[in-house]
């Protein structure tokens, strides 16, 4: 216990903003008790999801939550015209615009109130939006530290979300993402390729990059009894977690599913899409076009207890995020929670994820939709493959990839802060 008190003492406070749900969005969850448990004071600002309260501690993490505010859907479409590009590109600019300058000027309100409340010496701004630097910069002004935690590239995300090339909109993003890296104390980056954007477009210096990667907590290295209900079936157990947005390829996995059954004649499976997002409603219509009923369940958000006895029961994992200015250097959590749970993966051959992966996934051409039907169908066959793809996706997360490992970086990156002052 004095250890402990001497910890805390030393440590610092801490103020981190995220647009989305506390403690949902696991990686700000992650990141807020480790910090907890180095011995800082952490309060989070994010956004209020339906029946959450308005301010509690959660495992020792005080959390403030505040309405959401969405003005439009953000979604195109199968097949759009192209008045319809034009007219969602409109509505998306006019929503993403205000929901970042509400969210951004709340969380400049919060901040004041934090600072009377609790104090604090670091803010530490988790993206999107890149908006954030802007609360920051008037405390910077008054001593206190700034950390920008790099989850998505803001130009590249827009860029895979709708299509669209370097134009006016992604150089905005890019000069706000630039105000960020350039105001940050230190930054931190989810793989190799996020710190090598960072030196190169906002000249930082390595040394004042982390690379925290995205790893699985004690929880989810914990495998509970598979689900009753899938196993019951007595069919391969096809499984994907993650968002359903435009970006994220679920539309891929679809139809590669259609040729899976249509073309390769497989009927001995069944599949569980396990997430929420913008496409939710869209991919459920696309499936019944498909013709996948029967085959495929979209599930919306379910508890967290039911996910993971989902993922238990799955024979083969599913990585359908196809290659994009976004996708082709970005990590994913759910590749790592996979293997934590010791099943195969399969996947397009995107760089980040074949250096998280290595054998426990089968890599298919990028975006090669009949390829990864053809991969899912050699596992469904192969029950020694799957046992030794699992087995290896366990072991490397256990030594190299679970939270308790990489999350060291996290905490060596407020030790530097330190140093600096």
């Amino acid at each position: 216990m004095g250890n402990r008190m001497v910890m805390k003492e030393s440590a610092g406070r801490v103020l981190m903003f995220v647009e989305n749900a506390y403690p949902n969005d696991t990686r700000v969850r992650n990141e807020a008790e480790a910090l907890t448990e180095a011995g800082y004071s952490v309060t989070v600002v994010g956004l209020r999801k339906e029946g959450q309260l308005r301010s509690e501690v959660v495992n020792g993490v005080q959390a403030y939550r505040l309405p959401r505010l969405e003005l439009f859907q953000k979604t195109l479409d199968e097949n759009p015209g192209l008045f319809q590009r034009v007219w969602i590109k409109i509505k998306s600019l006019v929503g993403y615009v205000s929901e970042y300058v509400y969210f951004t000027s709340a969380c400049l309100v919060m901040s004041v109130y934090v600072a009377f409340k609790h104090g604090f010496d670091v803010i530490h701004a988790h993206n999107p939006p890149d908006t954030l630097f802007l609360v920051a910069l008037p405390w910077k002004l008054l001593g206190k530290k700034y950390i920008f935690d790099h989850h998505d590239l803001c130009p590249e995300l827009y860029r895979s979300r709708y299509g669209a090339g370097h134009d006016f909109l992604a150089r905005v993003l890019q000069w706000v993402e630039w105000g960020n890296l350039r105001l940050a104390d230190v930054t931190i980056a989810t793989n190799e390729s996020y710190k090598q954007i960072q030196i190169q477009r906002g000249g930082r210096k390595p040394e004042t990059i982390f690379v925290v990667r995205n790893g699985p907590n004690r929880y989810r290295m914990q495998i509970p009894y598979p689900s009753k209900r899938l196993r019951d079936l007595k069919k391969k157990i096809l499984v994907y977690i993650g968002s359903l947005n435009p970006q994220d390829g679920v539309d891929y996995l679809l139809r590669s599913l259609k040729h899976l059954v249509y073309e390769l004649k497989r009927q001995d499976f069944h599949c569980v899409i396990m997430g929420s997002g913008d496409s939710l409603e869209d991919l459920r219509d696309l499936a019944k076009q498909l013709k996948l009923n029967g085959h495929v369940e979209l599930t919306g958000y379910i508890s967290d207890k039911e996910l993971q006895e989902n993922l238990a029961a799955a024979d083969i994992c599913m990585d359908p995020d196809p290659s994009s200015p976004l996708n082709d250097v970005s990590t994913w959590i759910k590749i790592m929670e996979y293997m934590a749970y010791s099943k195969p993966i399969v996947s397009f051959d995107l760089k980040e994820t074949r250096y998280s992966a290595r054998d426990a996934a089968l890599f298919v051409p990028c975006n090669d939709e009949m390829a990864f039907a053809r991969a899912i169908a050699t596992l469904m066959d192969d029950g020694d493959l799957r046992a030794k793809m699992g087995s290896f996706g366990r072991e490397r997360v256990e030594v190299e990839l679970q939270w308790s490992v990489v999350s060291k970086s996290l905490v060596d990156a407020y030790a530097s802060l330190a140093v600096r002052r």
